[in-house]
């Protein structure tokens, strides 16, 4: 007999909601359609993720990674550890300059970096956190020099944490910068409408000005992927991200659309306050009653349902493919009777949680089968749609109980768990601490040899499946669709879109 939240696929379809109207794009402009609308445009506060696909275009980088999740040059030309792996030597290329024209240097660098790890308003720090100082060697020369080795170091560069601003604009604006973002990137900032749009314009100055074949980006926040694809089928849009899985077969069949799907690498999960606010309820303070939460949740279901068995289940913050999966902690099935013994083992026979959910469909979706799977154990979910830019700011203050937000996850392991799980973290949600995982991070961050980090991660999921500050549930593939004129799209593991050799057919 099938479990009765199965049901409830039934009842999720989606309301139709017609597509807005908007002028003809000019064969120089690429519309693209993202799921949300991004917070801020300042790499060093952004937290969201559809925020990383503008800022791909408008900062680079000092590396960044293919779409084999490779670290490859970007500002950096040539990189070199130390013997110790306690100093990291950066070799700039030569021809790079900022948006304003003032020159892409190592004092750039030195000084974005230092930005990155001292200002009050940095998201950055914990990717960062291990560089002690950072030297110019010379204009085309930067020695970072380390705490202690960190070999996630340079993965994190090849984020936001890597994305360089104008020193100028930068000590001009402060926190405004946002406001009036100035980069080396091959897009310029043009304009921007809060909840509409944002516009960039091509850098002629740009050093691969050749490679980017669009003279304007119109970027749009639509949260519903039916909007999207709706858009994306009307011409309004060229191409858009996160095209529901159930759409896939479909857009297949369409001659005048194409799909380009690639696995993720990161996670989406339940995380709880654990340390702030919504600690005083009891599922923040007690983890048998998040271990009930989830060995309740059937994932397979979920997948299932929701994204057509397309979904990756997990239990962990890297997916069972990944060389760092722990296969001593394997992917659970559904246990009712185990989870009822951990609500008596908490002293409680309900529970209720309130749970943050973005407003996109497939989120919602997930939500109302968790919130029918886990009532059967007495946890009483009530769902809270929340505009994501909100939900990431209630969030970091800690005042929440629950919310149902993934990560992107990142080609280093480190950088999957300690942004968001070590003591003090401002991106750590859960205000979770635990000393002893904080160690073995660091262990695994000062080893290159992947046995050596391996048993480390060992140690820490074996922590973090007793303390469960997020209950990990799937990793989803990032699937584009876009008019079948636009060619050379290569999409990389990190889900971001990058526009490096992509134009439109005649």
């Amino acid at each position: 007999m099938k479990p009765h939240y199965l049901a409830l696929a039934a009842t999720l379809a989606l309301a139709g909601i017609q597509a807005t109207a908007a002028p003809a794009a000019a064969q120089s402009t690429l519309n693209i359609g993202l799921q949300d609308d991004p917070d801020t445009l300042d790499p060093a506060t952004n937290w969201s993720f559809v925020g990383r696909h503008v800022l791909q275009s408008l900062c680079d980088k000092i590396v960044d990674i293919d779409e084999k999740g490779e670290i490859i040059p970007m500002l950096a030309a040539s990189w070199k550890w130390g013997d110790d792996s306690k100093t990291l030597t950066l070799k700039l290329r030569d021809d790079a300059v900022f948006h304003d024209g003032t020159k892409v240097d190592a004092a750039a660098i030195k000084y974005n970096l230092e930005r990155a790890l001292n200002a009050k308003f940095s998201r950055r720090k914990p990717e960062i956190s291990s560089i002690s100082t950072v030297d110019v060697v010379d204009p085309t020369t930067v020695q970072i020099n380390l705490k202690q080795p960190s070999v996630p170091l340079l993965a994190a560069l090849s984020d936001r944490a890597g994305m360089i601003v104008s020193p100028t604009a930068a000590e001009k604006l402060g926190e405004k910068f946002t406001d009036a973002p100035v980069c080396s990137g091959p897009y310029t900032f043009a304009e921007r409408v809060i909840q509409d749009r944002i516009v960039l314009a091509k850098f002629p100055k740009y050093y691969n000005a050749d490679k980017y074949h669009f003279d304007r980006l119109v970027y749009r926040g639509m949260p519903d992927s039916n909007v999207r694809l709706l858009n994306l089928r009307s011409g309004q849009l060229d191409l858009i991200e996160r095209l529901a899985a159930t759409e896939v077969e479909a857009v297949k069949a369409d001659a005048s659309l194409a799909v380009e799907p690639v696995v993720g690498l990161g996670y989406y999960g339940v995380t709880f306050s654990i340390g702030g606010e919504g600690a005083n309820l009891d599922a923040g303070k007690k983890a048998a009653i998040r271990e009930a939460f989830s060995l309740a949740i059937d994932r397979q279901a979920i997948s299932d349902v929701v994204f057509d068995g397309q979904a990756s289940i997990g239990n962990q913050p890297f997916p069972p493919s990944n060389q760092y999966y722990d296969k001593n902690f394997p992917l659970p099935e559904r246990d009712l009777d185990a989870a009822k013994k951990k609500m008596q083992e908490a002293g409680v026979e309900s529970v209720d949680l309130e749970l943050l959910v973005p407003t996109d469909a497939e989120r919602q979706q997930v939500a109302q089968l968790i919130q029918a799977m886990v009532a059967e154990v007495g946890i009483n979910v009530s769902i809270k749609p929340t505009e994501l830019m909100t939900l990431l700011d209630v969030a970091r203050q800690g005042k929440f109980q629950s919310h149902l937000v993934g990560w992107s996850g990142r080609v280093d392991p480190d950088l999957n768990i300690t942004p968001m799980l070590s003591c003090g973290a401002p991106t750590n949600d859960a205000h979770y601490c635990n000393d002893e995982l904080d160690a073995i991070l660091a262990k695994a961050r000062a080893s290159g040899d992947v046995e050596t980090r391996k048993a480390e991660y060992s140690k820490a999921i074996t922590i973090l499946q007793k303390d469960l500050p997020i209950v990990y549930m799937y990793h989803s593939q990032w699937i584009f669709a876009h008019n079948s004129n636009i060619t050379g799209l290569a999409p990389a593991p990190d889900g971001i879109i990058r526009l490096s050799g992509v134009s439109r057919k005649n």
